[in-house]
């Protein structure tokens, strides 16, 4: 059942660029190893190559000491090593139960047992947590939902080696729980798990050594028990990290007239009767459970699902949006927490990804290429997007830098009141720092912000007001000084 890997001196490069450089370690069987390191610093590189997806430009892999060359992930999974990709590898139009053992059919005889695969895909999604019907379509689903069939995908695999590529970004506080129950049996059972995450709390309680890449290389390796967490932020960027949170001051236009007003917006079936305010400065959050419905709230008032509202008004202005291009007209734009699907468009350039919200401004009346590269240069500078070349696809950034370039897309049309949903989803610490400034930098410059965030101390470091969700409705909007984990959790979940 046991597997041991070792990496030995791995190359990777892409075109010209090159990504790893000569990295070397070893895993133990039956252990769990927490794989840290800035976006863009090779780790999911290197975990698609030891998953088959990708090959080695130069040295090789071994396991159990016998070089192994994968032709594919199907080789892979045969030796028992399986990847749960960070961004979902699901066909949106099969159920469940196909999607679990797609590749990995059961059949009898000539013919697919479906019985039987649906039987095994009840058991897996037990195992995990999830209670829906094997046979729902996964385009069906939520977001943490097709997280937990990406996990009971694997599961099925019957895996030796199980990475897991920031696995816990969109499952709620006992999912998560449930996740590291699972990942305690399967240590237990000899299973060897490579851990990737940002967030260096779930880190430290849940793997036995830390692994640390800097821009591409091997360049540290420690038992948990011996690294603090600001010990480990420090070694993912290579230098002291400073105060994570910008420094939080007092609404300086507390008294003044609301950017966005919003009267009894209804989503149906998600929310119902929610009213808010945003202040210029302000940095506004919204709190709640999966399924709480913040993203559909908000996705009702930029026009992308049906919806109604009693008033909204932008700068004292009723208005009313029937799209996201009426949203952008009137000032207000939105980030998806869905960057892949919703964010970005990632077959087009850079470039045209920057622009593709402002064309106007480089069209007149033809495209101005140069204009836009210029602008490009600008926003590389200013978010500090990591790439290897201006021309590159946004399919070929890393995770993080793929956020930073979907926030300058939203950004770029300047907008008067912005709705950043998960900004920092997969993103690392020192980008999750960059973005925090960014979001203060914002405010300071008299926009309106609101920030849809899972992750309560995010809220409470950032926040003037958070207002918290639960089953549709809005339950409380807390100001600064009633901003606890224990407060915000209470009326997430209906315990106040």
């Amino acid at each position: 059942m046991s597997l041991s890997l070792t990496f030995h001196e791995v190359l990777k490069s892409f075109g010209p660029v090159q990504v790893l450089h000569g990295v070397s370690f070893a895993l133990a069987p039956g252990r769990v190893y927490g794989l840290l390191g800035e976006n863009g610093a090779g780790k999911s590189t290197l975990m698609k190559i030891a998953s088959g997806y990708e090959a080695p430009s130069g040295g090789e892999l071994r396991i159990d000491g016998r070089p192994v060359h994968f032709t594919g992930s199907r080789a892979a999974e045969a030796e028992g090593i399986v990847l749960i990709h960070q961004e979902f590898n699901l066909a949106e139009d099969l159920s469940i139960a196909q999607n679990i053992f797609l590749g990995h059919e059961k059949k009898r005889g000539w013919l697919l047992d479906d019985a039987a695969m649906r039987a095994g895909a009840a058991e897996v999604l037990r195992q995990v947590g999830l209670a829906v019907d094997p046979d729902t379509r996964v385009r069906q689903l939520i977001v943490a939902e097709k997280q937990l069939v990406e996990i009971a995908k694997a599961l099925a695999r019957q895996a030796r080696l199980l990475i897991m590529d920031e696995p816990t970004a969109t499952l709620t506080p006992g999912e998560t729980e449930r996740l590291f129950q699972l990942m305690a049996k399967l240590k237990a059972d000899g299973v060897t798990i490579i851990y990737i995450s940002h967030k260096l709390d779930e880190v430290e309680r849940t793997t036995d050594e830390v692994i640390v890449m800097r821009d591409g290389r091997f360049v540290a390796r420690e038992a948990t028990a011996k690294l603090s967490r600001q010990q480990m932020a420090n070694l993912m960027v290579g230098r002291e990290l400073s105060d994570l949170f910008p420094p939080k001051e007092a609404l300086a236009a507390a008294d003044a007239a609301p950017l966005l007003s919003v009267q009894r917006l209804s989503v149906p079936g998600w929310a119902e009767d929610v009213s808010f305010t945003v202040r210029p400065g302000e940095i506004l959050g919204f709190a709640g459970l999966v399924g709480a419905g913040r993203t559909e709230l908000f996705e009702g008032l930029l026009g992308l699902r049906p919806h109604s509202a009693e008033r909204v008004e932008i700068g004292g202005r009723a208005v009313r949006i029937r799209s996201p291009r009426d949203a952008a007209d009137h000032g207000l734009t939105y980030l998806s927490e869905d960057r892949k699907g919703k964010g970005l468009h990632v077959a087009f350039g850079m470039t045209e990804n920057l622009t593709l919200m402002d064309l106007a401004r480089y069209a007149r009346p033809w495209l101005r290429r140069g204009d836009e590269r210029e602008a490009l240069k600008a926003a590389v500078a200013e978010f500090g997007i990591r790439a290897g070349s201006l021309s590159l696809r946004a399919s070929s950034l890393s995770g993080g830098n793929q956020q930073k370039l979907a926030l300058a897309k939203v950004l770029h049309p300047k907008p008067r009141v912005v709705v950043l949903d998960e900004p920092t989803r997969g993103v690392d610490v020192g980008a999750k720092r960059d973005i925090y400034f960014l979001i203060r930098k914002l405010a300071d410059a008299g926009c309106g912000v609101i920030v849809i965030s899972s992750e309560l101390m995010e809220l409470i470091g950032l926040c003037h007001r958070v207002a918290v969700m639960r089953g549709g409705r809005l339950q409380a909007t807390l100001p600064a000084d009633h901003l606890t984990e224990e407060e915000l959790i209470a009326h997430a979940t209906g315990t106040h």
